[in-house]
């Protein structure tokens, strides 16, 4: 009995070892983490540093930082080499590399997918579709997150919840929905936790009731551990080391959190804020430091972290300068590089605005701040910094504390907003958008001389957008353009559409007043209704520029232009149908057909107008019409009552339109409690 109780012990001891040393006494890569590349030698690192490629959104060291050299101090005047650029779907996931292969994720109508390509050339080596498309007619379609690369397999995340594992060769070893399971909150605009693959686990920020950070067997995608209680935001995990102990921080919705990474036990936490406060930006660490920046103009804070019997961490200082939204900031040379959004958060349909700032890490205060960079990703490289902006343009400049000085620009991506930034992997940046990605040669040229694939083209080459901004026609630009708008703004928009309907109607009679005191005779009612809809269509159009601009608010009166195009429809088709039984003529059968093409080009423009402008009811008022019909119907039946004149047909106009107003207005609203 006592050999058998020692041998326990021994083999106890044995395990408590085995765990010790796999979780804080190893410093070397164990199975789940990056390998280095067993291939020819990367002649943009150092002789005796490891190739691991750049397997994680931030690379190597999760902080945007990458150990190559040998990268151009100069290019040419058309920019450097483009080593290939081909289409790629919908999506905000950037590139991950490990030796001749680069991986990332996209949409098309078919569905997501995780594709893998060759580095190189650009030709699709696997891809594996996971899920339908996720709001492919949306302000933000396709997935967020980023594949992650570890021990030869292929971790990913969607928009869902759902994560999955991938073999080399592009076949699903196990997946699971993280968001389902663990009733996760928090990431209404899509889960974008890039995974993160730390020590054999799968490290994520979920959200849920006692699932705040979540630990799943990287093998299995079992769950090993489940901590706190907080609400999630989009940024992924953390990995950090504190007094020799490897800790996984979440920044999560409304808190700063920190666990013990083997066990999940929380070791500390502190509240930043109370309700919705989304954050996207990474921390920035450095041993004992962290620094946290929020978007909606909140700017960062710096926190020295605590150890003993009571970890936790302690405010260093605060300041309103470097609020990162969708963009993370970096350290280099003791100093943070990042921008400065001042506004409420990013837009989609124009180039953010605010200032790229360099602060001192160790006080908060400004070193220098420049408005010729731009909303940019920054990467940091052989003593460089790699920006890429959302105007689509590539910058080189220097990594310096005493001004802001740049090497080189060329303009890559123009045309689109670019929010997904890039990878650098074996000299080569690997970039993508909506529509586009490419590889770009950013190493010095004797360093390219022999290379397999198409030979290189000038950033001229690469196909352009026709961008234009125009927030304009907006009047007032809403603050919150992505959001549902206020029940106030919904009943103001409502009573402006009924107002400019009146107008219309009143305007109508009085021309029909004006041509019977100059002919003695009034219009024909169809020809009252069909100058009505003219005036209504052109108030609908010039309104919401025109009205936003005197109210000193935004007034959306574009719903309005919806209306009187299916108004006009409906009317055009009844007239048709009546004067089909008795011969009518051809021009009348011609109306009708104009009718119906300008209904359809009138909803297609207004939705690609609205999209333009990240306007969130693109199209919630093209759905509205089929309740507007039967008042529709009954008018069409009236007109033709001697005693329905004018003010019969306005006042079912106003009708009509209330009844496809908030219809509409109740399926936005439903849709986005839904969601």
């Amino acid at each position: 009995m006592r050999k058998a109780i020692l041998a326990a012990l021994l083999i106890s001891a044995a395990l408590v070892a085995g765990l010790a040393t796999r979780f804080w006494l190893s410093p070397a890569p164990v199975a789940d983490e990056p390998r280095p590349a067993t291939d020819a030698g990367n002649p943009f690192l150092p002789a005796s540093a490891p190739d691991y490629g750049w397997p994680f959104v931030r690379g190597p060291t999760y902080d945007g930082h990458s150990p190559e050299t040998n990268l151009a101090d100069e290019w040419p005047d058309e920019g450097p080499p483009v080593l290939w650029s081909r289409t790629l779907g919908q999506g905000y996931s950037a590139f991950v590399a490990a030796g001749q292969q680069i991986y990332t994720q996209y949409q098309t109508l078919t569905g997501q997918y995780v594709v893998s390509l060759d580095a190189e050339t650009g030709d699709m080596i696997w891809q594996y579709r996971y899920e339908m498309a996720y709001d492919p007619m949306g302000l933000y379609p396709g997935p967020r997150a980023t594949p992650t690369l570890a021990a030869g397999r292929v971790y990913f995340a969607a928009p869902s919840g759902l994560v999955g594992c991938l073999s080399a060769e592009g076949e699903l070893l196990w997946s699971l929905n993280v968001v389902e399971k663990f009733a996760g909150q928090g990431t209404g605009f899509g889960f974008a936790g890039t995974p993160v693959v730390r020590h054999g686990l799968v490290l994520l920020c979920v959200g849920g009731k006692g699932a705040s950070l979540v630990a799943l067997d990287a093998h299995d995608g079992s769950t090993v551990w489940q901590s706190g209680d907080d609400p999630a935001s989009y940024v992924p995990a953390m990995p950090i080391v504190f007094d020799g102990r490897e800790q996984v921080l979440g920044f999560l919705e409304n808190a700063i959190v920190s666990c013990d990474l083997a066990t999940g036990r929380q070791l500390w936490r502190r509240e930043l804020s109370r309700g919705y406060n989304e954050h996207a930006a990474w921390p920035v660490y450095q041993e004992p430091l962290l620094w946290l920046s929020g978007p909606f103009q909140s700017g960062s804070q710096l926190f020295g972290l605590t150890g003993g019997d009571a970890p936790g961490v302690k405010v260093v200082w605060q300041s309103k300068l470097l609020s990162n939204d969708v963009c993370s900031s970096v350290l280099a040379e003791g100093c943070l590089f990042g921008f400065d959004l001042r506004e409420a958060q990013s837009k989609l349909h124009r180039p953010s605005r605010g200032v790229f700032r360099c602060l001192d890490f160790a006080s908060g205060k400004e070193c220098w701040s420049t408005d010729r960079v731009g909303h940019a990703s920054a990467l940091v490289a052989d003593g460089k910094l790699i920006l890429f902006n959302d105007l689509g343009e590539l910058i080189l400049a220097h990594a310096e504390t005493e001004r802001y000085r740049e090497f080189a620009r060329v303009s890559l991506f123009g045309g689109e907003i670019n929010w997904t930034a890039p990878a650098l992997h074996r000299g080569r940046l690997f970039l993508r958008n909506q529509s586009r990605a490419a590889c770009v040669y950013l190493g010095r040229p004797e360093l390219l001389e022999r290379r397999r694939g198409p030979p290189p083209l000038a950033a001229r080459d690469i196909a352009q957008g026709g961008f234009r901004d125009l927030t304009a026609l907006l009047g007032v630009e809403p603050e919150f353009a992505f959001d549902v708008p206020s029940r106030q703004w919904l009943r103001d928009w409502h009573l402006a559409g009924l107002a400019l309907l009146a107008v219309a109607w009143f305007a109508a009679t009085t021309v029909s007043l004006a041509v019977r005191a100059a002919r003695g005779r009034m219009l024909a009612s169809d020809t009252v209704r069909c100058t009505a809809q003219a005036f209504a269509l052109l108030l609908g159009a010039a309104g919401t520029t025109a009205l936003s601009l005197w109210r000193n608010d935004f007034v959306f009166t574009w719903p309005v232009c919806l209306f009187v195009l299916f108004q006009s429809l409906v009317d055009q088709v009844q007239v048709r149908r009546n004067a089909s039984g008795a011969g009518s003529s051809r021009l009348k059968r011609w109306r009708g057909g104009a009718a119906l093409l300008a209904f359809v080009g009138g909803c297609a423009g207004y939705y690609l107008l609205c999209r333009q402008l990240s306007l969130v009811t693109e199209w919630a008022f093209l759905c509205g019409f089929g309740a507007a019909l039967p008042i529709s119907l009954v008018r069409q039946w009236l007109a033709h009552r001697p005693r329905a004149g004018a003010p019969v047909q306005a006042i079912l106009t106003l009708f009509e339109f209330s009844a496809y107003y908030w219809f509409s207005v109740g399926l936005l609203l439903w849709r986005c409690q839904a969601t």
